[in-house]
Order: C-alpha cells, then structure tokens, then sequence
C-alpha cells in the first residue's frame, strides 16, 4: 500500500508541470526536481510493497519516505492554496488589488520553493544516512503471499467431507453440472472474493466418487497468480497420467512447449477429462492452455476458481456455467466455528453462555467468510477464560495485524488488495471511512472520489463515468460486497465485508491515509490526512495538529468539537446528519474544498462568502432548512451537483413535505451543473434552464401552468437529462405536459406532480425509462395502454389520486416491472392482471383503495411475487385473505410475506401478517 500515498502526489506535480505553468514561475525547477525525485521514491515504495516481511530499520526507511511524499503535497496545497485566492470585486478594486498582491505572490513563490528546497535536501541526504546504518535496499520475499495461497488450496483440498460445512448443496450443483448429459467440453467458473470457500467447493466436487467414475482421467493446478505455462503443462501430463505413470517420458522436463501440448492433445482427444484450474487471475491463462485441451465432444469439463468476475463471466469459446460462492448463513457459520474453537469438547458446543454471546459477535464480524471463520476458531481454542475473548472481541484490528494464528486471513485477503492498481488501492482504502455495515451509495462514493483526485482524466470519458468503473472493478475483484443494484445491473449500494474492512483501517492508520475515531482510543492521532468521527464520547477532543487534514467525516448526530477547527487544505467536508443548525466558522478559508454535505441537518442559511469556494464540485443540502441560495452561487464555476430541497415536517410529525429552493436568475451560468435537485419555479427560471443542456438530473418545483411552455421547451434542450421531476403548483389545476414533443431520449426516471388532463402521448416513446410515478394526475382514462410497451421499467407508482377511474386492466407488456404501487385511488374497484403480464412482479402495494373489495383478478399468474402489502385498504379485501379457509387463500399462497396495516378510530397503527 506504501505507493499510494506517493502514486497521488505524483500524478498532481505532473498535472501542475503539464496544466499550471503560469503559476509555477520561479518555482518549476524545483518541482521538476522533486517529480524526478518522486520517481525513484515511488519506485522504492513499489519494491517495498512487494516485500513481505520488513526489520524496523526498513520500515522506518519506508515510513520515512512516505511521510516526504505527504510534506510534498502539502506544499502543493499550501501553494495553490495562496495563488488560487480569489480576486476582490470591481475595476478599481482588482487594480490596487494586483498592485499589492503581486509582491505577495512573489514571497510565497520564494517560500515555496525555499521549502521544497529544504525537502529536496532531506530526500538526498536519506540514501546516505540510510547506508550509514546498514540499510541500503529493501529485501525479503516477494512471494510469501502467493506460497501461502498454494498453501492453503492444498489444505482445502485435502479437507474430509466432516470439516466442512454449509456446501451441500452448492456441491452437488456442481456435481450436477460436471455430469451432465452435454457432450460438448464445458467450462464451469466458481467465484468468490478470497477465504469464501471456492476451493473448499471444488475440491468436494472433485473427490465425488461419482466424479471419479464419471471420468476417464483428471488433474488439479493450484494457478495462482505467478505461473509458468510449461510448468503447468507438466503438472498436467502428471495429473491425467496418473493411472498409468510409465507413459510418462523421463525427459518431460526438458521437453519444449510444442511438444508438451502435442503430448497432451494426443492423449487427451479421445478421452473424457475433468481439468480443474485453482486461483486463476487472468484470462491470459485461458488463451496459453486452452491449445492443450481439446474438445472431442466426450462431455469433458474444466472447472476454474477466481476471485475476478471479468475471469469468471469470459466467453471461453466452449460451454461456460458461473456459480458465486455465497457467505455462510448465520447458523452454518457459527457450526463452523463451534467445530474449530470447541474441538476439545465432544460435541464441539460451547461451554457457556457468556462466551457464546462473544463467540457470535466474533463471528459476525466474519460475515460468513470461511476462512476468517477458521482461523478466528483457531485462535480462540486456546483461550479459555472470558477475559482473553473480550481481549480479542475489542481489538480485532490489533489481531488481524499482529496474531500469528490470524496471519492466514491478512495473507490471503490481502493478495486481492495487493494486486489492485494504485488509483483503485485508493478508492478501496476510502471505502472504511464509513462506518462498520454501513450501506455505502454509489453516487456519494463517486463524488467522494472524485473531490479527492481519485479519478484519472480519461479522454471521451466524464469524472462519474470513470469513477463508476473504478467501481464496477472492485465490485468484480470481490472487494465490495453488492447490496442492491439498479435496473441495468449497475451497484447501486454496498458495503464493505467486516474483515475487509478491519484490515482496510489497519492498511490506512498505517500508512497515515486514514483514521477512524469510533471511542475506543481516548485521543485522536495528529498529523491524519483523513479523520471519520464514528463515536462521541462527551465531548471529542480533535487533534492539535490538523494542518494535513484533506477529510472530515461526522457519523454522530451530537458531535461537538471542543476546539473550532483550522481545516485549511481541506477537500472534503461530510457532515451529514449532524445535529448543527450553521456553517462551521471560517467555511470561507477553505479554498480546497470540493464536497460539502451539509444533508438533513438544521442549517437554515448558506452565507454569502460561500462563492468563496471556488473548487467546490458537490454541494448538498437535502433536507435541511435552507429557502434560497444565495447570488455568488453562480461564481461556483466548477460545481457539478447542487442538491437541494428543503425538508418540513407537518404538525402531526408524520407527513413530510418537500419543496424547492429559490435560486437566482442566472444559475444557467454553471455551466458544469449536472445535477440540479430542486428548484422553486420563479421569475423566468424555467426558460433559463433552457440553456443547462448538460443536465443529468433536474427538478423544478411550483410551476405554474402559464410557465409549461417554456419548461417543455427547456427539457427539450437537456438531450443527456437522466431524471425528471416537475411539480405544478398547488393553486393550479392542470400540468399540461402535452406540450412536451420530444422528451429526452436517455429519460430513466421520471415523476410528474400535478392534475394531467390525458396521459401525455410522449410516454410511449420513453423506452430507456425504469421508473415512473404519478402523483396527483387525477387521471381518468386507463393510462396503462400508454406505458406497458416500455420494456425497460422497472417501478411503476400511480399515488395520491393519480387514477380516478374504477379499473386497470394489465393486458401485456411491464416484462422487468418489480414494483407496482397504487395509493389513494378511490374510485379504483377493480384491476385486472392477464396471464404472462408482470412476470416479474415481486413487490404490489395498495394504500387506502377503499373501494377495491378483491384481490387483483389474476393475481395467481405473479409467480416471483414476494411482498404483498396493505394498508388501510377495504375490510372486504382484508377477510378474502385471512386465515387458511378464507375465499381467495389459495390464489396467495405462494407469496412469502403478505401485511396488513390500518388506523383505528383512536389514531392507533396496528398491523398483521397475513402469509
């Protein structure tokens, strides 16, 4: 992880060197010194990382190194910092302004380059100093990490039927697959992030009796990721000769490649093999050895592990079936672990209650993994009192780190973290800013990275669009855990896998890129470039010395610092969620800055010097108190996302309203705006939209209706808009939407507010859109006709009265709908579902269909129905349902969850399950 650090601040001198040279006079020699200097140390830090185990001499070398690489950005940061101020305003005032600010800027070029040649002294006299103490180069072995995963296969492989546990079935999937009646040769592809058991899996498949009669010879190659294709060609030969070991040749080893493959071709033509290939990386093995294997169409089978979904998902020109190794359920794990930590007990059950409340949380914190689950039952067999298991349970980090018995999992786990490019180790480290479980979203991830400098300039490519594949990369590596993800297969949110993340923190705190405060420790270290506060404990004392602080993170609502903060060189600033109702002091200083979230806090005004900010990419103020934004808004030329909509809670303190922020006349001079969530419709805001033709994301709220012309006009220029919401205005009565000919053509979500005199024609040709909702239509013709030819919805909601009529008839079409919603339709007393219509339905939700006395007609045909629910609905529909004997029982039957919700006449909310 050691050239992290030095990989970033490399990449920004070069990008001072190549894009700011007018700024860099008197100074551009030193930094082109220090870049050549950067090299070599990066160069070090490479070799370093490479290294497995380092004496204290070389990890001081190491330390050393990257703290110059830190002091060197800081100088970086300190220098834009002091050039990039911004320019008083008026002609006379920028006049005496130039006059007295050009000696300035020439003394802080003379202490910049003073100090860079200070720091460039320091790194030539280190080699010297370092050879003086008999340090000259870094050593050790580089290929520890890879032993130990060739270790650990051959371990797994030798595992019996009773050490294993929770692959079952899994196994004779496989089984299943590797016999079949397919005749052609078939790859089959089991991947899973590193420790998960894909191993384990293959290996019980493998040893099946059934297996072994099944085929006529069979080999095993533990790959991983340095290999010699000869080598694994002669380690083939072995394998499949196997049974008759005199056909192997006493010169193999001195045999070339073509005559290794031909020896194997020949033998293998006319038989029916099994090969297995354990720990592949890359598809370059594929294309090395698929020449050796050949296809005579016996129903021969390779059967690869990997923990790269690109490797697992390539087209190998044969047959191919993926099976994912999913995580070990709550009870399997904690039979795994029980088996290991208790394996002196008879019936490998633990002793007592206090320990097992321990072991559990201990156990969770693998989160199914079978590896850590292993080795952490490994190291607590020896620990017999409870006070050894809270030692463990309160410092797993310290553990995974220092434990003998834990090194395995580090090992392992880091062999995936080590082969990631440098950007990407980036970007994974960020991820443990968040706390333990947190599900992280994909755009908040995505503008955090780029506020940081994580995202390579890639031509033809925006910053969210290379970002995203940084994070498509980790997902595919095993390195994210994905949660949910959007209709076209894309993470939408995730989160990190707890040992993952353990050994994340311990990477971070080591190499000074990160530090989370979570209360265990009594202070904060100083001298932290990334700071996520997790835990309060009174009130938090921060670090004295903050001057390198790039983060800031608040995950605690009552967070109060005991000192105002001096955050400078801050880039990041996320307080979302905390209990503050104004801007930190000084918000202004923070040149820096590029992400501010200030959402769902009590902020009710943003100052003016906030145009100050020149840098500032993100802003977010959703849900707080905020009305408008402020006229040097616009000045704020390179923000990207202006996220905005004040939040109000009703007097009943359930129902919550949301409303748009009045923003000056000319916001369409921001013009790198791609978000603009929400604004309030005054003046001739909606022509001036009109020109913020790079728009992804745009909502507009409290139109009127003479005002839809020009808005229709104005969507019409947003050609890359993605999302849509308009709201008329309470005092208007219809949204005439018609006017609207030619909607954009990547349009994905969609919601209109407000009365439509007829569904807009427009809807049929919205063939990108997943979402779609309807509020407050007051439709009265079946709207259905108009949208169940768009192939690519997903969520469908008709609420508030957006439907008058008294049937929907699902015909055909809604192929990918998963969500359909219907709330406060009253007249609404029949719907109709053909047979093949919503295949794949999984969630249908009425809300105060008083009228609606039955079930759907065809509700049967839902098949992948998985959540019925009901809410303050006709008792009618309720008694069709209830109980085994009731009328429509059998037509819901198979719908796991069915609930019921109602308020009674006293304000009461009650519910109950129907399933």
């Amino acid at each position: 992880m050691a050239d992290v650090a030095m990989d970033l601040v490399f990449g920004r001198i070069m990008s001072l060197l190549e894009n700011e040279v007018s700024l860099l006079r008197g100074v551009r020699d030193e930094f082109s010194e220090m870049q050549l200097e950067l090299k070599s140390m990066r160069a070090f830090l490479t070799d370093a990382d490479r290294t497995k185990a380092l004496n204290e001499g070389e990890n001081a070398w190491v330390e050393a190194v990257r703290d110059t690489a830190y002091n060197v950005e800081d100088i970086i940061d300190e220098f834009m910092y002091h050039l990039n101020r911004p320019q008083v305003e008026g002609k006379f005032a920028r006049f005496v302004d130039r006059i007295f600010r050009l000696p300035k800027n020439l003394w802080v070029r003379h202490q910049i380059a003073t100090k860079m040649r200070k720091l460039l002294t320091i790194i030539k006299a280190m080699p010297e100093r370092h050879h003086r103490y008999g340090i000259d180069r870094v050593e050790g072995s580089s290929s520890h990490d890879d032993q130990l995963v060739r270790k650990v296969g051959q371990e797994s492989y030798l595992l019996s039927d009773d050490d294993v546990v929770g692959i079952d079935d899994s196994r004779d999937l496989l089984i299943g697959w590797l016999t079949d009646e397919l005749q052609q040769r078939v790859v089959i592809s089991v991947v899973g992030m590193g420790g998960s058991g894909k191993t384990t899996l293959v290996a019980q498949a493998y040893k099946s009796p059934t297996i072994k009669r099944h085929f006529d010879c069979c080999a095993w190659l533990a790959v991983s990721q340095t290999y010699d294709i000869d080598d694994l060609f002669r380690k083939m030969i072995k394998g499949f000769f196997e049974p008759i070991k005199d056909l192997i040749p006493s010169d193999l080893s001195t045999m070339s490649n073509e005559q290794l493959v031909k020896m194997l071709v020949d033998f293998l033509k006319q038989r029916r093999y099994i090969l297995v290939l354990d720990d592949v990386w890359d598809i370059y093995l594929w294309r090395e050895i698929k020449v050796s294997l050949p296809d005579g169409r016996h129903g021969s089978r390779i059967l690869l592990t990997t923990r790269k979904e690109d490797v697992a998902s390539f087209s190998y020109g044969a047959g191919c079936r993926v099976h994912p190794i999913r995580p070990l359920g709550n009870n399997e794990a904690w039979v795994l672990f029980c088996k290991i930590a208790f394996s002196r007990n008879p019936t490998n059950s633990c002793p007592s209650e206090t320990l097992e409340s321990i072991g559990r949380e201990l156990v969770r914190k693998c989160d199914g993994l079978p590896l850590a689950i292993v080795a952490l039952g490994g190291v607590m067999s020896s620990k017999q009192f409870e006070f050894e298991w809270n030692i463990v349970r309160n410092s797993l980090n310290w553990e995974l780190s220092n434990n003998p018995g834990l090194e395995v999992v580090k090992s392992i786990l880091l062999v995936s973290f080590n082969d990631l490019p440098y950007r990407l180790k980036q970007c994974f480290l960020y991820c443990c800013v968040f706390p333990e479980d947190f599900l992280i979203q994909q755009k908040r991830l995505i503008r955090l990275w780029m506020a940081e400098g994580f995202v390579e300039k890639i031509s033809g490519l925006i910053p969210e669009e290379v970002a995203e594949r940084y994070l498509m990369e980790l997902v595919g590596r095993s390195m994210l855990q994905v949660i949910q993800r959007d209709p076209f297969g894309r993470p939408k949110q995730f989160k990190m896998h707890d040992i993952m993340r353990e050994l994340a923190l311990s990477t971070s705190e080591g190499e000074k890129f990160c530090n989370v405060y979570d209360g265990r420790e009594d202070t904060i270290e100083s001298g932290v470039h990334r700071l996520s506060i997790q835990r309060c404990v009174e009130r938090t004392n921060l670090p004295a010395d903050i001057s390198r602080l790039r983060s800031f993170f608040v995950f605690i609502r009552d967070f109060a610092p005991s000192a105002p903060p001096e955050f400078r060189l801050l880039r990041v600033l996320d307080m979302e969620d905390a209990q503050i109702d104004q801007l930190p002091d000084g918000l202004e200083n923070l040149f820096n800055l590029r992400y501010l979230n200030l959402k769902n806090t009590s902020v009710n005004k943003l100052p003016k010097s906030i145009e100050r900010l020149r840098n500032l990419q993100t802003l977010n103020i959703k849900r707080t108190k905020v009305e408008e934004l402020p006229s040097g808004i616009v000045k704020l030329q390179n923000l990207r996302y202006l996220i905005m909509w004040r939040w109000i809670v009703a007097a009943d303190g359930a129902s919550h309203y949301a409303f748009g922020l009045r923003v000056p006349s000319d916001i369409s001079k921001l013009k790198n705006l791609q978000v603009l969530n929400y604004v309030k419709a005054e003046g001739d805001i909606t022509r001036q939209v009109g020109n913020m033709t790079q728009l992804r994301s745009f909502g507009i709220d409290d139109v009127k209706g003479a005002d839809v012309g020009d808005l229709c006009t104005s969507i019409q220029n947003m050609k890359l808009l993605h999302r849509l919401y308009v709201r008329l205005t309470y005092s208007e009565q219809v949204l005439p939407m018609d006017m609207l000919s030619s909607p954009p053509p990547d349009l994905h979500k969609l919601t209109l507010e407000g009365g439509l005199k007829n569904v807009p024609r427009w809807f049929r040709s919205l063939h990108n859109l997943t979402h779609l909702t309807l509020f407050l239509s007051r439709l009265r013709e079946d709207p259905l006709s108009h949208i169940q030819d768009l192939s690519n919805l997903v969520e469908l909601k008709f609420l508030c009265g957006a439907y008058e009529g008294q049937r929907l008839s699902f015909r055909t079409g809604f192929l990918k709908l998963e969500l359909l919603q219907i709330d406060r339709c009253q007249q609404l007393n029949e719907i109709i579902i053909e047979k093949g219509v919503m295949p794949g339905l999984q969630n249908l939700q009425f809300f105060q269909c008083e009228a609606l006395k039955m079930l759907p007609d065809g509700i049967q045909h839902l098949t992948r129905l998985r959540n019925l629910y009901l809410e303050n609905v006709s008792p009618e529909l309720v008694s069709c349902i209830r109980g085994e004997e009731s009328v429509d029982r059998p037509k819901v039957q198979h719908i796991p969850t069915i609930n019921h919700f109602h308020t009674t006449s006293s304000g009461r909310f009650l519910g109950e399950s129907l399933s």
